[in-house]
């Protein structure tokens, strides 16, 4: 029981850093229409962002995120309207493909300045608190939190402003919303932003869970795109169950396989859900 609880834990304290970075993938497929596999480099330049001002400049965690937030959210409109933007015209499939190949430039760049070796944040050491026999870190606590006032803030900018409003409108059917005088190309450099961002700070709670490097970014890429589809692509809740969700299975399968078929429980997820529930758990419209 105890080791069945410790999956739990663990499963929701992971899948909630998961859910930031995948919520910013969803943003953009909404509004754009095609996954954007440069999330992962967005990960990873938010994480070397944050890395920097808080062990070079001794900036605490909440403007570490909000520094990594602006960074990811640079580096996305200058790559998603500098580079992929121009090949749209080409079909969805011809841009996530360049998505990729623009995650993989930025990796190397990364690795050029920064180089291979693992780089941790500096945060005081605290013990483990153990709660009936379950071990959870206060830095995983202050992680979920964090998280939760992310997509919190996420949720309150969809719905509560006039830019979430018009985002909404454009990702439900961007014809209609051009009629009401939205302009898509401007809602999409805002989603590119915001998606871009979000990765940047989901990069900084993944670093301040383990470490970072050049790969941060490409090492949850697959978990990200999972809890996407398992949430439904285009749904910004369904990301945020999505992520939960993929925690949650792939800690507990750790209760039954080896710890290297751990990223296969992500693979088995999309099968299953693409199979039976093309949609995802909450549909594709909704934002």
């Amino acid at each position: 029981m105890d080791a069945l609880l410790q999956a739990l834990v663990n499963g929701f304290l992971s899948g909630s850093l998961i859910a930031v970075p995948a919520v910013g993938f969803t943003a953009i497929f909404a509004i754009l229409r095609y996954p954007s596999f440069a999330i992962a480099a967005y990960v990873s330049v938010g994480a070397y962002a944050g890395w920097l001002v808080n062990t070079q400049l001794g900036w605490g965690v909440p403007p570490t995120l909000a520094e990594a937030f602006v960074a990811g959210a640079i580096v996305a409109l200058l790559c998603e309207h500098g580079v992929l933007r121009r090949l749209m015209p080409a079909g969805a499939l011809t841009v996530a493909i360049a998505s990729i190949a623009a995650n993989l430039l930025l990796e190397n760049v990364l690795r050029f300045f920064f180089g291979n070796d693992l780089r941790g944040f500096d945060l005081p050491i605290t013990p483990d608190l153990v709660l009936g026999g379950v071990f959870i870190g206060v830095q995983q606590v202050w992680n979920l939190v964090l998280a939760v006032i992310v997509v919190a803030l996420v949720f309150g900018f969809l719905m509560f402003t006039r830019f979430g409003r018009a985002m909404r409108a454009v990702a439900d059917n961007p014809n209609l919303a051009r009629l009401k005088g939205i302009d898509p190309a401007r809602i999409a450099a805002i989603a590119v932003m915001l998606g871009g961002g979000l990765a940047g700070s989901g990069g900084v709670l993944l670093g301040l869970d383990t470490s970072i490097d050049p790969m941060t970014g490409y090492r949850v890429l697959l978990s990200v795109f999972a809890a996407a589809v398992l949430g439904g692509l285009g749904s910004i809740p369904g990301a945020v169950v999505g992520a939960l969700a993929l925690g949650l299975s792939e800690e507990i399968a750790l209760l039954f396989v080896p710890a290297t078929y751990r990223t296969a429980v992500g693979f088995v997820a999309i099968l299953l859900i693409l199979t039976f529930r093309p949609r995802g758990l909450m549909g594709e419209k909704a934002v």
